[in-house]
Protein backbone atom coordinates (compact mmCIF):
# COMPACT_ATOMS: atom_id res chain seq x y z
CA UNK A 1 0.00 0.00 0.00
CA UNK A 2 2.86 2.36 0.86
CA UNK A 3 4.96 1.70 -2.06
CA UNK A 4 1.48 2.37 -4.54
CA UNK A 5 1.35 5.96 -2.63
CA UNK A 6 4.75 6.86 -3.36
CA UNK A 7 4.42 5.66 -6.34
CA UNK A 8 1.13 7.72 -7.11
CA UNK A 9 3.12 10.62 -5.17
CA UNK A 10 5.58 10.31 -7.53
CA UNK A 11 3.55 10.21 -10.69
CA UNK A 12 1.54 13.56 -9.37
CA UNK A 13 4.85 15.63 -8.58
CA UNK A 14 6.32 13.88 -12.45
CA UNK A 15 3.02 15.70 -13.89
CA UNK A 16 3.36 18.97 -12.01
CA UNK A 17 6.99 19.28 -13.11
CA UNK A 18 5.76 18.94 -16.39
CA UNK A 19 2.97 21.95 -16.31
CA UNK A 20 5.96 24.14 -14.25
CA UNK A 21 8.27 23.29 -17.74
CA UNK A 22 4.87 24.53 -19.71
CA UNK A 23 4.65 27.46 -17.55
CA UNK A 24 8.22 28.95 -17.49
CA UNK A 25 8.45 28.18 -21.40
CA UNK A 26 6.24 31.13 -21.62
CA UNK A 27 8.81 33.51 -20.50
CA UNK A 28 10.50 34.02 -23.81
CA UNK A 29 12.78 36.79 -25.09
CA UNK A 30 12.56 36.86 -29.02
CA UNK A 31 16.01 36.46 -30.91
CA UNK A 32 16.76 35.09 -34.40
CA UNK A 33 16.63 31.64 -34.77
CA UNK A 34 16.31 30.26 -31.02
CA UNK A 35 14.86 32.10 -28.22
CA UNK A 36 15.98 32.81 -25.16
CA UNK A 37 13.32 30.78 -22.76
CA UNK A 38 12.93 29.43 -19.31
CA UNK A 39 12.47 26.05 -20.40
CA UNK A 40 15.86 25.17 -19.28
CA UNK A 41 15.92 26.69 -16.02
CA UNK A 42 12.80 24.22 -15.79
CA UNK A 43 14.53 21.39 -16.81
CA UNK A 44 17.56 22.18 -14.21
CA UNK A 45 14.99 22.57 -11.24
CA UNK A 46 13.15 19.92 -12.49
CA UNK A 47 16.29 17.57 -12.60
CA UNK A 48 17.51 18.95 -9.35
CA UNK A 49 14.50 18.72 -7.22
CA UNK A 50 13.53 15.03 -8.55
CA UNK A 51 17.07 13.24 -9.57
CA UNK A 52 17.28 11.50 -12.61
CA UNK A 53 14.87 9.22 -13.38
CA UNK A 54 11.36 11.33 -11.82
CA UNK A 55 13.36 14.70 -13.66
CA UNK A 56 13.57 12.48 -17.32
CA UNK A 57 9.86 11.29 -16.36
CA UNK A 58 8.41 14.73 -16.40
CA UNK A 59 10.42 15.92 -18.87
CA UNK A 60 9.23 13.28 -21.43
CA UNK A 61 5.56 13.99 -20.18
CA UNK A 62 6.60 17.70 -21.33
CA UNK A 63 7.91 16.72 -24.83
CA UNK A 64 4.54 14.29 -25.25
CA UNK A 65 2.55 17.20 -24.05
CA UNK A 66 3.59 19.10 -26.77
CA UNK A 67 3.77 16.76 -29.38
CA UNK A 68 0.41 15.86 -29.29
CA UNK A 69 -0.09 19.48 -30.05
CA UNK A 70 -0.59 21.42 -26.67
CA UNK A 71 0.99 24.68 -26.79
CA UNK A 72 3.10 23.59 -24.24
CA UNK A 73 6.62 24.42 -25.80
CA UNK A 74 7.61 28.11 -26.16
CA UNK A 75 5.61 31.00 -27.52
CA UNK A 76 2.49 28.50 -27.31
CA UNK A 77 3.51 26.62 -29.62
CA UNK A 78 2.85 22.85 -29.91
CA UNK A 79 2.75 19.64 -32.30
CA UNK A 80 5.33 16.90 -33.71
CA UNK A 81 5.91 19.89 -36.45
CA UNK A 82 8.09 21.52 -33.55
CA UNK A 83 9.69 18.90 -32.37
CA UNK A 84 11.35 17.86 -35.83
CA UNK A 85 11.44 21.80 -36.68
CA UNK A 86 14.67 23.73 -36.32
CA UNK A 87 14.52 24.51 -32.47
CA UNK A 88 13.21 20.57 -32.00
CA UNK A 89 16.61 19.28 -31.06
CA UNK A 90 16.76 21.57 -27.52
CA UNK A 91 13.03 19.90 -26.46
CA UNK A 92 14.62 16.45 -27.45
CA UNK A 93 17.51 17.13 -25.24
CA UNK A 94 15.01 18.01 -21.95
CA UNK A 95 14.93 14.58 -20.49
CA UNK A 96 18.86 13.41 -21.43
CA UNK A 97 19.69 16.92 -19.76
CA UNK A 98 17.52 16.09 -16.69
CA UNK A 99 18.28 12.23 -16.67
CA UNK A 100 22.43 13.27 -16.95
CA UNK A 101 22.02 16.15 -13.98
CA UNK A 102 20.23 14.23 -11.51
CA UNK A 103 22.28 11.32 -12.15
CA UNK A 104 25.54 13.38 -11.47
CA UNK A 105 23.64 14.64 -7.96
CA UNK A 106 22.75 10.71 -7.17
CA UNK A 107 26.28 9.94 -7.19
CA UNK A 108 28.16 12.81 -5.72
CA UNK A 109 26.00 15.13 -3.48
CA UNK A 110 22.67 17.03 -3.55
CA UNK A 111 24.50 20.66 -2.68
CA UNK A 112 24.33 23.84 -4.64
CA UNK A 113 28.25 23.52 -6.09
CA UNK A 114 27.63 19.89 -7.15
CA UNK A 115 24.18 21.19 -8.47
CA UNK A 116 25.74 24.18 -10.59
CA UNK A 117 28.82 21.62 -12.22
CA UNK A 118 25.68 19.31 -13.08
CA UNK A 119 23.19 22.10 -14.15
CA UNK A 120 26.30 23.21 -16.91
CA UNK A 121 26.99 19.99 -18.39
CA UNK A 122 23.17 19.62 -18.97
CA UNK A 123 23.67 22.83 -20.57
CA UNK A 124 26.09 22.08 -22.67
CA UNK A 125 24.15 18.83 -23.50
CA UNK A 126 21.26 21.19 -24.63
CA UNK A 127 23.26 22.92 -26.19
CA UNK A 128 25.34 20.51 -28.34
CA UNK A 129 21.77 18.79 -29.57
CA UNK A 130 19.71 21.72 -30.19
CA UNK A 131 22.38 22.91 -32.26
CA UNK A 132 23.00 19.88 -34.25
CA UNK A 133 19.72 19.58 -35.14
CA UNK A 134 19.58 23.18 -35.93
CA UNK A 135 22.34 23.17 -38.13
CA UNK A 136 20.95 20.18 -40.56
CA UNK A 137 17.07 21.04 -40.44
CA UNK A 138 17.89 24.65 -41.27
CA UNK A 139 20.28 23.94 -43.81
CA UNK A 140 23.23 25.90 -41.51
CA UNK A 141 26.84 26.12 -41.88
CA UNK A 142 28.57 25.10 -38.29
CA UNK A 143 29.44 28.52 -38.19
CA UNK A 144 25.99 30.05 -38.39
CA UNK A 145 24.42 27.58 -36.05
CA UNK A 146 26.81 28.17 -33.25
CA UNK A 147 26.18 32.08 -33.58
CA UNK A 148 22.22 31.24 -33.73
CA UNK A 149 22.21 28.30 -31.17
CA UNK A 150 24.64 28.60 -28.43
CA UNK A 151 26.84 31.99 -28.70
CA UNK A 152 23.44 33.69 -27.53
CA UNK A 153 23.21 31.39 -24.16
CA UNK A 154 26.26 31.10 -22.52
CA UNK A 155 26.08 33.75 -19.87
CA UNK A 156 22.02 33.42 -19.69
CA UNK A 157 22.67 29.50 -19.29
CA UNK A 158 25.30 30.06 -16.66
CA UNK A 159 22.79 32.21 -14.67
CA UNK A 160 20.09 29.45 -15.24
CA UNK A 161 22.02 27.17 -13.91
CA UNK A 162 22.98 28.59 -10.69
CA UNK A 163 19.63 29.74 -10.28
CA UNK A 164 18.32 26.04 -10.96
CA UNK A 165 21.09 25.00 -8.19
CA UNK A 166 19.98 27.74 -5.68
CA UNK A 167 16.33 27.20 -5.82
CA UNK A 168 16.47 23.40 -6.69
CA UNK A 169 18.50 22.21 -3.69
CA UNK A 170 16.21 24.80 -1.36
CA UNK A 171 13.10 23.37 -2.58
CA UNK A 172 14.51 19.41 -2.80
CA UNK A 173 15.26 19.96 1.10
CA UNK A 174 11.71 21.42 1.98
CA UNK A 175 10.44 18.71 -0.18
CA UNK A 176 12.48 16.16 1.79
CA UNK A 177 11.36 18.03 5.45
CA UNK A 178 7.40 17.48 4.03
CA UNK A 179 7.89 13.76 3.59
CA UNK A 180 6.91 14.88 -0.12
CA UNK A 181 10.15 13.58 -1.32
CA UNK A 182 12.70 10.63 -0.44
CA UNK A 183 16.30 12.23 0.10
CA UNK A 184 19.49 9.97 -0.32
CA UNK A 185 22.06 9.23 1.34
CA UNK A 186 24.51 11.87 -0.25
CA UNK A 187 22.04 14.79 1.06
CA UNK A 188 24.30 17.12 1.69
CA UNK A 189 23.76 20.03 4.37
CA UNK A 190 25.46 22.55 2.25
Amino acid sequence: MVHNENRLRMIIICGMFAAITAVLSQLVIPIPLVPITGQTLAVGLTATILGSKYGAISMICYMLLGAVGLPVFAEAKGGLGVIIGPTGGYIISFFIAAFVIGFILEKTSFNIAMAFIANIIGMIITLTIGTIQLKYVADLTWSAALAGGVYPFIIVGLIKAFLASWIGISVRKRLIQAKLLRGTTKQSAA
